[in-house]
Order: C-alpha cells, then structure tokens, then sequence
C-alpha cells in the first residue's frame, strides 16, 4: 500500500493574516501580511502568485489584476474589479470579507519548503 502523502503547506500558513475587503463598490483588495521574510519570499514570488493565479481563483480577467508588493512591510496586496457591484441583486458578500479564503488555502510549491 503507498504511503500516504503529507498535505502541502497552505499560504495562509506562513502569513499572520490574509484578509479580504471592499476597495470601493467594484474592487476587491486581498491583503497578505506575512509572519517573515520568509513568508515575504513566497508570497511575492511572481512564478507562485501572479496575476493569471489571482484571475484564475477569482475569475477575473489577468489584465485588470493589480499585485503590489511591499517588502518593507512582508505584504502583498492585490486588487481586482468585483464580479457584481458591493450591494448589487447578486452580490453574495457584500463586504468582501470572504473572499481570502482562495487565497490563503492556496498550497506552497515544495521549492519554496527548501528555503
């Protein structure tokens, strides 16, 4: 019988938090907040997370993904236009306040767990 295999390390893992909030009625901000440099590392690898991973959880055109990242501060953050307007007859968050959970469950290639 195969062994079975070690679950990846999440994002979320090496981040204090990641969060999620309205940039206005139609963005979308996700914010990282890394616990290290480390973390900073992985999280600002533009091979790991770039903006056709972002339009890829999110369903959102590549083009109009904004990732910016601060090192000084261990933080990424990314905006991106809402699928509906905040408050809108289909909008199912109307804060925005879940929409991290993509991107904190995202797993950590192996080639960052060697750093």
């Amino acid at each position: 019988m195969p062994e079975p295999t070690a679950t990846p390390p999440l994002l979320g893992d090496f981040a204090v938090e990641i969060r999620s909030k309205n940039a206005g009625p139609f963005w979308v901000t996700l914010e990282t907040f890394m616990k290290d440099g480390t973390g900073y590392t992985i999280a600002a690898d533009d091979t790991y997370l770039n903006e056709r991973v972002i339009a890829g959880l999110y369903k959102v055109d590549p083009a109009q993904v904004r990732i910016f990242r601060i090192p000084a501060l261990n933080v990424v953050k990314i905006s991106f236009p809402r699928p509906v307007a905040q408050a809108s007859l289909r909008d199912r968050d109307i804060h925005a306040g879940q929409h991290h959970v993509p991107l904190a469950t995202l797993p950590v290639p192996q080639r960052h767990l060697s750093v």
